[in-house]
């Protein structure tokens, strides 16, 4: 019976050193940890709130008028709505019409990434879309999260400044909107400098 005892203990006493060995050596992930609380270390890399554009029709034809905005910015069902015959032909006041083909490859790649089916940072927060003050079709400035993400910014920065016009202009205040990298240590505003919350 002494001898069972003492085969116990010594195996506890492993076990609780094992134990102690691996959370020593589990902790070593801190990076990871320091990331979510936004304090990273100079050899990790940012993390882009959403896919940057990999598609070069898309960037090609609609980036050819606007910012081509990741796909992630809208849910699939409002992309298949913009990009509809109907949505194409008044594209929110102009005709931006495509051959079918063009139209269907570009719709294929703005729903199969859409908000509601990435796993980027912010996308999910762009899940609900909700059509403009007009009305018409669905418009990522009028998303719930967009709109308080922006409230606080005034119109003279905004619509009465010159270099910008619109929040739908992102790339104009985001220095990194092409990357998918909307963090606010990248705004600046033309004319006014860097935006602090």
């Amino acid at each position: 019976m002494y001898q069972h005892q003492k085969v116990l203990s010594i195996l506890v006493i492993g076990v609780f050193a094992l134990g102690a060995a691996g959370a020593a050596f589990g902790d070593d992930d801190d990076d990871d940890d320091d990331d979510r609380r936004g304090n990273r270390s100079e050899q990790s890399q940012p993390r882009a709130d959403f896919a940057p554009v990999t598609n070069a029709a898309y960037g090609e034809e609609c980036g050819s008028c606007h910012m081509a905005y990741q796909p992630d910015l809208l849910p699939a069902r409002a992309w298949a709505e913009v990009m509809s015959p109907e949505g194409l032909s008044n594209h929110y006041g102009d005709d931006a019409s495509l051959t079918d083909a063009l139209r269907n490859e570009i719709t294929a790649y703005l729903t199969a990434n859409a908000a509601d089916r990435s796993g980027a940072k912010r996308a999910s927060k762009f899940a609900e879309s909700r059509a403009g003050a007009d009305g018409g079709l669905p418009r990522i400035s009028a998303n719930p999260y967009f709109v308080k993400e922006h409230d606080e910014i005034p119109a003279r920065l905004i619509k009465d400044n010159p270099d910008v016009g619109s929040l739908s202009k992102c790339n104009a205040c985001h220095r990194g909107a092409a990357e998918g990298d909307y963090s606010e240590q990248r705004i600046n505003i033309p004319g006014h400098g860097p935006w602090k919350d």
